[in-house]
């Protein structure tokens, strides 16, 4: 699922469980990353919401959280983050541990 600024608040608050990949084209941590969150959010279908969100394209968001690098992958759970995770180099295993462990 892709979010915008404008659709993040109704994504986080309306979903028990929300993982937002915070990222950028030019960005190749987020290429490493990418495949990964896509595939979990596979495994996670029924569970958790996996969204993302394009920094470039989307700054207020971002900016309001902090985010001061990326991939910046947070999860949030009923619109209350709970977990941050920063960098490519994650295993899924560890992404969906970190995820998991708040359903």
């Amino acid at each position: 699922m892709i979010i915008t600024d404008d659709s993040f608040n109704e994504v986080v608050s309306t979903n028990d469980l929300v993982l937002v990949d915070f990222w950028a084209e030019w960005c190749g941590p987020c290429k490493m990353i990418g495949p990964i969150v896509e595939e979990l959010a596979g495994e996670v279908e029924g569970q958790a919401i996996v969204a993302k969100m394009n920094v470039d394209q989307n700054s207020a968001v971002p900016a309001s959280l902090g985010i001061r690098s990326i991939p910046t992958l947070m999860v949030f759970k009923k619109g209350e983050m709970v977990e941050r995770l920063v960098g490519g180099n994650i295993p899924k295993s560890v992404l969906a541990e970190t995820l998991l462990k708040h359903a």
